[in-house]
Parts: structure tokens; sequence; C-alpha cells
């Protein structure tokens, strides 16, 4: 299925928040928000994602 990820075009064969964290990898510390509604860690596996959804995994930015 094709999904918006991080803005961009994104083939994924999976089916849940889990399986696009395994798959793409990212540093920690991330977050997950799909559709613009953040998803909690303890949800990744129950969190179906959907032909066009948009996820956003990003790194949380610190500093003053």
């Amino acid at each position: 299925m094709n999904i918006k990820l991080n803005g961009e075009d994104f083939e994924f064969s999976g089916k849940n928040v889990a399986d696009l964290v395994v798959s793409v990898g990212p540093d920690k510390p991330f977050a997950v928000a799909v559709n613009t509604q953040f998803v909690s860690k303890g949800v990744y596996e129950q969190t179906l994602l959907s032909e066009n959804d948009a996820v956003d995994i990003v790194r949380p930015v610190v500093g003053g």
C-alpha cells in the first residue's frame, strides 16, 4: 500500500504502525502520528494503516 511518510510517498507492505517502525528503523527517541493523531508506543500493533494514510515519525527537539 502507499502511504505518506513524513510528507513523502512510501510503499509499505506491513499492516500496522509496529510493522512500519520495524521497516523504517528510526533512531530513538521518536514519536509517531497517523493522520495528525499521536500514537503511543503501547498501541503500535493495534494501529492499522490504510492506503494514503499520512504518517509522521519525528524526533523531539530540545533546547532553549
